[in-house]
């Protein structure tokens, strides 16, 4: 089918969705769920031809790779989406004007969502769930590294969908070629919003060649500053699960700025992060104080290009700051806008990070890894929107609505 009849098929099948009653998406969803979970051993064999595709050193492994466990989770994010109240058709605004026309602002959905991602078979669920709830049709990008996963994923949502009579395009997975990238970037009249997942140059590969809107998520390049009235014992362990948690993921630490009186802390943090080899890269400072200390073969200098990199994997940079506002300086510089923390007992500095810093998530004496749209109590998310316009920080269902103007009248007329 060409690309073009696919895209003119998610467009009908969007606008049907606006007739669908809210409970039906809600047995929709907790169904889907159902099915994942019974579908998993499917899934993950398909899966799997992903993965003897890649090579396991890769950064991008760990997220293609889907586990039993992993689809439970999933399924559980699912049925936590569907129980949320619906964002659709909420009442923003009303008034009565003099002239007696009644005027109310609704939320909507946008209509065709889409969505280009890399190897993250478990955002084909998320954005799917996200988008029927909200009342929007999805067109999913998915990479090559990940089409079996995909493939299959699409199916059980198609089979669900048809259980209950609703148009199966209201998903629809593109081909993983790069002619289909350039077409759905162009598809004005067709989608509504494009919103791209992955790597810093495949957003920025969308935002140049899109003629459509575009919300940018996902790059996080990630800094924690260890302030020089930080706890300790506070220290080491945010410092550990930001970093090593889910090296693979966007919230993941990238850079710990430490301040120079508290560089004697600094072989304790390293103490743990070796328990899971992770790879330092050490400013001048940080480097002597680790030297020794460390083991020789995960210790490198820090060269100009080890700041301001989102590593993805068991690396990372340290750098030392001689004050506050030096530290600021740091992050303002390399910071790709998503998630950044201070640890730190001073309340006035606290205050002043959370002012000063320019980030969609900022934290206080807390891991990065909670900047995730469950852990922000919103069901899921679509990814985490590192801009300002329409979005910010983790987007869910109340950010996959627009609004419109209502007006009813009784014959009113505008005079000349």
């Amino acid at each position: 089918m060409k690309i073009q009849q696919q895209l003119q098929n998610a467009l009908n099948a969007s606008r049907k969705l606006n007739l669908v009653e809210h409970d039906v998406v809600k047995k929709v969803l907790l169904e889907l769920a159902k099915q994942a979970r019974a579908n998993t051993d499917f899934i993950l064999v398909e899966n799997q031809k992903d993965l003897d595709r890649m090579d396991s050193n890769d950064p991008k492994f760990d997220r293609l790779k889907l586990t039993k466990d992993r689809i439970e989770g999933i399924g559980g994010d699912i049925e936590n989406v569907a129980n949320l109240e619906s964002p659709v058709g909420k009442i923003l605004k009303e008034t009565i004007r003099p002239n007696g026309l009644k005027i109310s602002k609704i939320t909507v959905p946008f209509g065709v969502i889409g969505i280009i991602y890399e190897a993250r078979p478990n955002v084909t669920f998320d954005v799917f769930a996200l988008c029927l709830k909200s009342g929007n049709a999805c067109v999913l990008k998915g990479g090559s590294d990940a089409i079996y996963s995909n493939t299959a994923i699409v199916s059980i949502i198609q089979n669900v969908l048809k259980q209950f009579a609703l148009d199966e395009n209201t998903v629809t997975l593109l081909p993983a070629g790069r002619e289909e990238t350039n077409e759905m970037l162009r598809a004005r009249g067709y989608i509504d919003l494009i919103i791209p997942r992955g790597s810093q140059s495949l957003i920025d590969f969308v935002r140049e060649n899109a003629t459509i809107p575009v919300i940018e998520t996902g790059a996080g390049i990630c800094h924690t500053y260890f302030d020089e009235f930080g706890d300790a014992e506070k220290g080491r362990e945010i410092i550990f699960n930001a970093k090593t948690r889910r090296p693979s993921v966007c919230n993941a630490l990238d850079c710990l700025i430490i301040h120079e009186s508290r560089l004697d802390e600094l072989p304790g943090f390293a103490k743990r992060l070796e328990e899971e080899n992770v790879l330092i890269y050490a400013d001048e400072k940080s480097f002597e104080k680790l030297a020794g200390v460390y083991p020789y073969d995960l210790l490198h200098k820090a060269t100009s290009e080890s700041f301001g990199t989102e590593y993805l994997s068991l690396k990372m940079a340290v750098k030392t700051v001689s004050d506050f506002d030096e530290a600021l300086v740091q992050i303002n510089e390399h910071s790709s806008k998503h998630s950044e923390a201070i640890i730190s007992e001073n309340v006035e500095n606290i205050q002043k990070f959370r002012k000063m810093v320019d980030a969609s998530s900022v934290y206080s004496n807390a891991s990065t890894a909670f900047t995730d749209g469950a852990q922000f109590g919103l069901g899921a998310e679509i990814g985490i929107s590192t801009q300002k316009l329409h979005a910010r920080g983790p987007m869910a269902l109340e950010e996959l609505t627009s609004y419109k103007w209502i007006v009813e009248g009784d014959g009113q007329v505008r005079p000349k």
